[in-house]
């Protein structure tokens, strides 16, 4: 498959105790940003699986799949997917991490991409939203696939 080339992943020190609890905490799946995303959609009703791959032979997984409506969903963390209001630049490392944040950022966008030409509606929830107008827009995209 095309895309991205494949990377050797780098294995850094935290730059501070700080920086090191920081990264501990940030697990790939189950962030309460994404917790509070799955219970607004569970309270109104929806149901979804977690953290699969959307496309055959495709390794990156959505945090939320809805098959039937054909769409997927990330919840993107504002340091690590770039947040247009909440990014930082890290100072210590700061080359290693604007190679890393720059090159998550571009798998989005090649992800979105190859989605969208397989049929697939791809919805991004940033972290810092308050996940009731997210489960919302959801719920709306769903409704509106189901329908048409």
């Amino acid at each position: 498959m095309g895309g991205l080339p494949r990377r050797k992943v780098l294995r850094i020190e935290a730059s501070s105790t700080v920086a090191s609890k920081r990264m501990r905490a940030c697990g790939p799946r189950d962030t309460a940003p994404e917790l509070a995303l799955r219970r607004m959609l569970h309270g109104m009703g929806l149901r979804y699986r977690l953290d699969e791959p959307v496309l055959k032979g495709f390794r990156r997984k959505a945090d939320l799949v809805f098959r039937r409506a054909r769409i997927a969903v990330y919840v993107d963390g504002c340091f690590w997917h770039r947040c247009p209001l909440h990014a930082t630049w890290p100072k210590a490392n700061a080359e290693f991490w604007r190679d890393k944040i720059e090159t998550n950022r571009l798998r989005d966008i090649d992800t979105d991409r190859r989605l969208a030409e397989q049929g697939w509606l791809v919805i991004r929830v940033w972290e810092h939203e308050d996940p009731a107008p997210a489960a919302e827009r959801i719920a709306a995209a769903i409704a509106a696939r189901r329908s048409a």
